[in-house]
């Protein structure tokens, strides 16, 4: 039987680990252990657990950032792609949000993944960003109203589906992913156009 290669093998065992015992508590150890490689294998393929987490996020987890890189503006029906930009931010969020719960029981490992995110020029707020770009470009092609403010209104759709990621973390009721996305769509939709 071939064995994956060692990146994959580092990349699916930081993936399980931080889903089952969350960012904080997974280290380097532990990845390069459960991988079946020596910690020092694992700093050929990554400098640091950071960049390692960046990867889990970039893929493994729903791909949220290529869609909004995707979108372009007056292509499609504008409901339609913010109802599938919720739905893979919902499915994102619902996902990242027990692997980074953890960080915020330790505010020193807090403030030093923020940083390291910084550094990578990446971070939670790189979709706000990008959603914010994409609908300013709708504004422009006249599909939102030009007083819209685009930065509260990708606030309001990320944070929904974050706050959704919490809530069911924490047992909440839920709405079906669909209708969830597409009745946030519909809504956020109604206060743009």
């Amino acid at each position: 039987m071939d064995q994956k290669p060692a990146r994959v093998r580092i990349v699916d065992a930081a993936y399980e680990l931080m889903l089952g015992i969350g960012l904080a508590r997974t280290t380097t150890k532990e990845i390069a252990r459960a991988a079946d490689c020596s910690e020092a294998a694992l700093y050929k393929y990554f400098a640091s657990k950071d960049e390692i987490f960046v990867t889990v996020l970039a893929e493994r987890m729903p791909r949220l950032g290529p869609l909004l890189g995707d979108l372009e503006a007056g292509e499609g029906d504008l409901e339609e792609n913010l109802t599938e930009v919720a739905r893979q931010a919902a499915l994102f969020y619902g996902q990242t949000f027990p692997v980074l719960a953890s960080l915020y029981a330790e505010p020193r490992l807090k403030r030093r993944h923020d940083e390291a995110m910084r550094e990578m020029g990446t971070g939670p707020h790189k979709p706000i960003q990008g959603l914010d770009a994409y609908l300013r470009a709708e504004q422009r092609a006249g599909r939102v109203r030009p007083e819209a403010d685009t930065c509260a209104a990708a606030s309001l759709l990320l944070g929904a589906c974050a706050q959704r990621a919490f809530a069911y973390e924490a047992g909440g009721v839920q709405q079906p992913l669909d209708d969830f996305a597409a009745s946030l769509a519909r809504t956020l939709l109604g206060g743009l156009s």
